[in-house]
């Protein structure tokens, strides 16, 4: 019952303002910047300037000593552009290490506000990143730009037809790459979004591999972790994708020039350009403009993205629990749970699994949520839950302790029945009698009977599926919390134990009760059923929505064709038609039965991630 606190990060301003600001505080570093990167580039116009003057004013005419003379000034000017380049790395450092000093500001001031296990992470590994990120972006976009600057100047100078040959494709493939960043940019987030999922799914496995073990859902976790894999590739292949926009780009603007210039070369010789101008142009396209082409395509395009990834999250202001978060409203008198406007996205470009929800739940009142598998039940159930939070709109629903989510596959540590059952009791302390009572009314006495009595040490392992949804469900039914949200709870009990749950659920007094159907049984008993299709719902009685609503009809028929026969339930745990008539399986199979388990660590609850798509794990039960 206990809320799994989020850390949210919620958008300051805007990292283009900042960054605009930023830069705006130095522009005198700017400035010397710049006049440094000029000398820096007189070494790209005099190179190919020198070579042709050597070629067509000395070689070529026999003289030697004039072709050596402009060879001796294009050396001199490589060591003035030496001299300029050690300047522009101060300059750099001057303009850098500024922003690292504000990047640790912010991320100690935010660690002492709203600490967590991240800060450290923060403060060393990703401002770090930042920082020779930066440093290096500064590097590649001022290079290219007063490279490129003195190349052009330079084919003027030997030539302007030549720059009909140059200029076109470059605009080109520029104008190819700049539509094309953005997209990029877009997969490679998504991509390292996906590798961080990686590494939390997987982290989380091993340190709940206890917990993993004793309730058998070894193959669940390996599958979830499996889904993670899946999601990374089809990020990279999604980014591999688009990068071949990038090596067109350069293809067009930094090749496409050479093999023009090649194929003209005959037209220019007739037309008054000089077998020197023919070489220094060549030596402007393959020693200076493909070089800073390259520099500047590969640094934008993955390592600019990167930089933006880690501003946003140093830059980011942090708001802890549910007050600051705004949408943990509490309800008006008479509701149990609103959802006003909620819309919910796993990503900021993934398509919403919810869209413009509204939804009222009154006190008391008793909800069946229904829908294909993967169509945003569990999604729901979390948002109800307080396990996620939608992106837009807002949830109106009951403080913490008032709240339990149940999902599909329970959890059972090991220890006493009684501690087990206890567990989301104040203290973990309850009577016997209050505790046989529950059990008795949940359908589960005979369980506890033969597990030996509320003080009979659990072995989980040697539970069924079944047996422990029952546990689980008993230890809800205990707790004070009058809202009870269950996600595919009863999935392996029969038809009969599956009812008598729900009725206890429904006739606690106060209580309300909202369940993730998987048969139609469920939506029968409930005043109202929630039908989702994709982004869209539609609420009624059972009765209404046969009429109105196709989906719920192909449901419906669904259920009544996959209903197991009253008299012969799947592989019974215990004996045949024993009262608590409990499937011993791992998994029913039964229409929406998704069967997954994500565990939170040693000794935590595992919940059902059904519809989770790549978020965090939810929380306790």
């Amino acid at each position: 019952m206990s809320e799994v606190q989020r850390h949210r990060v919620v958008p300051g301003a805007p990292l283009r303002r900042s960054g605009l600001r930023f830069l705006k505080q130095r522009r005198a570093v700017l400035a010397r910047l710049a006049g440094w990167s000029l000398v820096e580039s007189g070494q790209t116009f005099l190179f190919g300037f020198a070579l042709a003057h050597a070629l067509d004013d000395g070689f070529l005419r026999g003289s030697p000593v004039v072709g050596a003379a402009w060879l001796a000034a294009a050396a001199v000017c490589v060591g003035a552009g030496a001299y300029g380049t050690a300047r522009v790395y101060g300059a750099v450092a001057d303009l850098v290490e500024p922003l690292r000093d504000t990047l640790v500001r912010k991320v100690v001031t935010r660690g002492l506000h709203a600490p967590d296990g991240a800060a450290v992470s923060r403060l060393t590994h990703q401002v770090e990143i930042a920082r020779d990120t930066f440093a290096g972006l500064v590097l590649v976009s001022r290079s290219f730009v007063f490279v490129t600057a003195g190349a052009l100047v330079g084919l003027c100078s030997l030539a302007p037809v030549l720059l009909l040959l140059v200029v076109p494709p470059l605009v080109l493939g520029l104008a190819l790459f700049a539509g094309a960043l953005r997209p990029m940019a877009r997969r490679q987030e998504t991509f390292l979004a996906a590798d961080e999922a990686i590494a939390t799914e997987t982290g989380t496995a091993v340190g709940g591999l206890r917990d993993i073990t004793a309730a058998g859902a070894e193959r669940t976790v390996a599958a979830a972790a499996g889904a993670r894999f899946d999601a990374e590739l089809r990020a990279s292949r999604a980014l591999a994708r688009w990068s071949v926009s990038r090596v067109l780009a350069l293809g067009i603007s930094g090749r496409l020039p050479i093999v023009l210039l090649l194929l003209a070369a005959p037209w220019l010789l007739g037309r008054g350009v000089t077998p020197g101008a023919l070489v220094g142009a060549l030596a402007y396209l393959t020693q200076s403009l493909m070089p800073a082409l390259q520099s500047l395509m590969h640094g934008l395009g993955t390592a600019g993205t990167r930089l933006g990834v880690v501003l946003r999250r140093l830059t980011a202001q942090p708001v802890t629990g549910a007050a600051e978060a705004g949408p943990h409203r509490t309800p008006r008198d008479g509701h149990a749970v609103e959802l006003t406007g909620v819309t919910f996205a796993y990503g900021p470009h993934a398509d919403p699994v919810l869209r413009g929800l509204d939804l009222t739940v009154p006190a008391g009142g008793h909800l069946a949520v229904v829908g294909p598998s993967g169509i945003g039940k569990s999604t729901l159930a979390a948002l109800i839950a307080g396990m996620l939070e939608p992106g837009s709109g807002e949830v109106r629903r009951p403080a913490t302790a008032d709240r339990v989510l149940v999902p599909q596959e329970a959890y059972v540590f090991s220890g006493t029945v009684r501690e087990n059952l206890a567990y989301l009791c104040p203290g973990g302390r309850v009577p016997d009698a209050d505790l046989l009572a529950a059990a008795a009314e949940i359908g589960a006495g005979a369980l506890l009977a033969r597990l030996g009595g509320p003080d009979a040490m659990l072995a989980p392992a040697e539970l069924s599926a079944g047996e422990r949804q029952l546990l689980a469900l008993v230890r809800a039914y205990l707790a004070p919390a009058p809202l009870v949200v269950l996600d595919e709870a009863t999935c392996h009990l029969d038809p009969e134990a599956e009812a008598r749950a729900e009725r206890a659920f429904a006739a606690r007094p106060g209580g309300t009760l909202i369940v993730v159907a998987h048969r139609i049984s469920s939506a029968l008993r409930a005043d109202r059923v929630l039908v989702m299709d994709g982004t869209h719902v539609r609420t009624g009685r059972h009765g209404e929505l046969l009429r109105r609503s196709a989906l719920y009809r192909e449901l419906a028929g669904g259920w009544a064709h996959e209903e197991p026969p009253a008299a012969a339930p799947l592989q019974p745990a215990l004996a045949a038609r024993d009262a608590d008539g409990v499937d011993a399986v791992a998994g029913s199979r039964l229409a929406g039965d998704g069967g997954h388990v994500v565990a939170h660590g040693p000794g935590r609850q595992m919940q059902d991630a059904g519809d989770l798509g790549d978020r965090g794990a939810l929380g306790g039960q």
